[in-house]
């Protein structure tokens, strides 16, 4: 067995600085390191390596510095590494990343291809599924488990989804894109740039800095260690590199805020209360004000040009239309006025007709239906297919599809199929001179991107809770249109085997809450997520949880907020107990307030807050909760 593992090094996200001057960002003495998920995906290959004594061959593309992951990867048990280092491969976006990428994994003929979800500092995730496409294989996203069957044929896994855990079997070869979670307590190394001689091993939640052994650095020079350049793989360059991208990237721009925070004594709960409730109602609309009103849709008195057409997939749980479909519906109808074309729907499911009239009142013009038990459960292979076959056929002008773990899943594959540009998780959409600018954060959400599609239509994936929906109009009916699957749909080379739900909804309803209360580890454990709760109630908020909370099991693992979990823009977030690393705040650039309560006046989250108590959240939370509840009473007097 042949296993190929895609690897990048990455900035220190903490590290990057953005140079307003130049708009341009700084990198002058940033260390780069292995991006984290990719250390999962190498732990999981020597794991198979010692089990079924596989082959690992791990590789890289990018400048020469970004050897130095590949030496570390040798050092601790790769067999052998491949750099892909030519300046022809400079500026590449995934699609032509991962052309570059299949080119030297087919001639190497892997049984098996892991790639990280994500890379920190791009956060796309598409070059796993854009890679499976281009490969012909199936493809597994966000893994957290992994078991090889039947003699290496076939792999058995567990994939983390927005809602809980799908288990899923897949018949290999495959690509599989490692979660956070996948392989936990291995061995996993990263090396930053220019220090070869540590590595860095997770023993649970713990990191820890280890000495590289003379052994390990005599195995890691004697094996072998190929530089591989577009010739030699048989690739034009205008396939790879910045001509091979079908995306653009016209300028950055910092999207960091500037807070002056007061921070308030918890010395007198009851009186730090009261002071932070009279700041937040000078905020926030706290005394009993309904909230904003939703735009209306626009006003169109005709259809617009079908070749204007502006499409949102819909997704959907158990039958019911997620909140982010209707926001994208809404930006739809607002695009399509501006650009005199129709905004539409495609529904895609087994047994979906009902949901026809909530999308026409939301904003459909047309909704074009695939009602085909084939496409039941979710599959990304069937759905990339159907929707591939739809878009060749009718020619949208674009396609929207929510950043979610299903849209990031499917849309990279249609848009390798189909040689078209993708920009994942934008915040924002524009029209301009140029066509659809589609605003893309990047580096922790510290700065954010102007992208251009050089193809048509554009796709685009889209944050939830980055774009507003429109208040629906029960009235509106939309053209239906069938979408019969192709009689040639192709048989599906995985399987849902099995989905457990037992996360709730509490990970979905942050991506669109308005308030959000945050448990850190400061609470000290479970029996005191009551006190989150509480406050959470008494503010009609969603709970989030920061890593730490997540991994101790303490809350689920889908409402863990920050760089390796959910970015949100809520109104108000209020951290309990939370400390405010980097890893975590950078989940909440986006939020209008942002309220820290910690006993540690030292604590790096009263640097990102807006308000803050310094005092024992025990006795600080059931003051405010408190306070709160006064001020509904004198609201109903």
């Amino acid at each position: 067995m042949k296993v190929a593992v895609c690897v990048k090094q990455v900035p220190q996200l903490d590290a990057v600085a953005f140079n307003p001057e130049t708009n341009t960002i700084r990198r002058e003495g940033v260390l780069n390191e292995l991006n984290p998920y990719d250390r999962r995906g190498i732990a999981q290959a020597l794991a198979l390596k010692e089990q079924l004594g596989a082959e690992v061959v791990v590789i890289t593309m990018g400048p020469p510095q970004a050897a130095d992951v590949l030496r570390g990867a040798l050092a601790v048990g790769a067999d052998r590494a491949i750099h892909l280092c030519d300046p022809a491969f400079a500026g590449a976006d995934t699609l032509a990343t991962a052309r570059a990428l299949a080119a030297v994994i087919r001639r190497e003929r892997a049984d098996l291809v892991l790639c990280g979800r994500n890379s920190l500092d791009a956060d796309t995730g598409q070059v796993g599924p854009e890679l499976a496409e281009l490969l012909d294989v199936p493809q597994v996203t966000n893994a957290t488990s992994l078991r090889i069957e039947d003699g290496g044929t076939r792999a058995i896994l567990d994939r983390e989804t927005d809602d809980g855990i799908e288990t899923i079997e897949v018949r290999l070869p495959a690509v599989i894109t490692a979660g956070e979670r996948l392989i936990r307590g291995d061995r996993v190394p990263s090396i930053p740039e220019g220090d070869v001689d540590f590595f860095y091993e997770r023993w649970g939640t713990k990191l820890q800095r280890f000495p590289l052994s003379p052994d390990m650095r005599v195995a890691a020079q004697a094996k072998p260690l190929e530089v591989r350049t577009a010739a030699d793989l048989g690739l034009d360059s205008a396939e790879v590199g910045s001509q091979g991208s079908p995306t653009s990237v016209d300028g950055v721009f910092a999207m960091g805020s500037t807070r002056s925070p007061i921070v308030i004594s918890g010395d007198d709960p009851a009186r730090a209360g009261k002071e932070l409730v009279d700041h937040l109602r000078r905020r926030l609309r706290l005394d009993g004000d309904s909230p904003p009103a939703l735009e209306p849709l626009p006003d169109r008195p005709t259809l617009g040009d079908p070749c204007k057409a502006i499409w949102v997939v819909v997704e959907q749980l158990d039958g019911e239309i997620r909140e982010a479909t209707f926001e994208l519906l809404g930006a739809s109808a607002r695009l399509a006025q501006q650009l005199g074309g129709q905004a539409a729907a495609v529904l895609l499911g087994y047994e979906v007709q009902q949901l026809v009239p909530a999308l026409a009142a939301s904003g459909a013009d047309t909704v074009y239906v695939a009602d085909d038990k084939r496409l039941d459960p979710y599959l990304a292979e069937t759905f990339s297919q159907v929707l591939t076959e739809a878009i060749n056929r009718f020619r949208p002008w674009a396609v929207l599809a929510p950043a979610t773990a299903m849209g990031r899943d499917y849309l990279p594959r249609v848009a390798a199929r189909l040689n078209l540009g993708l920009t994942g998780d934008a915040i924002g959409l524009e029209l301009d001179g140029r066509g659809l600018c589609q605003i893309k954060p990047a580096f922790g959400g510290s700065v954010a991107a102007r992208v251009y599609s050089r193809t048509l239509p554009h796709l685009v994936t889209v944050r939830p809770g980055a774009v507003a929906p429109c208040r629906p109009d029960m009235g509106r009916r939309a053209a239906v249109i069938p979408l019969p699957p192709p009689p040639a749909l192709a048989a599906p080379r995985s399987a849902v085997l099995a989905c457990q739900r037992s996360a709730g909804t509490g990970g979905i309803e942050l991506d669109h809450a308005s308030r959000v209360v945050c448990a850190g580890a400061g609470i000290g454990g479970p029996t005191n997520l009551h006190y989150v709760e509480s406050l959470a109630a008494a503010l009609g908020a969603a709970v989030g949880a920061t890593r730490r909370v997540a991994d101790a099991g303490w809350l689920p693992r889908q409402q863990q907020i920050g760089v390796t979990g959910k970015f949100i823009s809520p109104q108000l977030y209020v951290g309990v107990a939370v400390s405010g690393e980097f890893t975590h705040t950078a989940g909440i650039r986006g939020a209008g307030t942002i309220v820290a309560i910690n006993h540690d006046p030292d604590a790096p989250i009263f640097e990102q807050a807006d308000l803050g108590i310094v005092g024992d959240y025990r006795q600080v939370v059931p003051a405010l909760i408190a306070e709160l509840k006064r001020l509904d009473a004198a609201a109903l007097v």
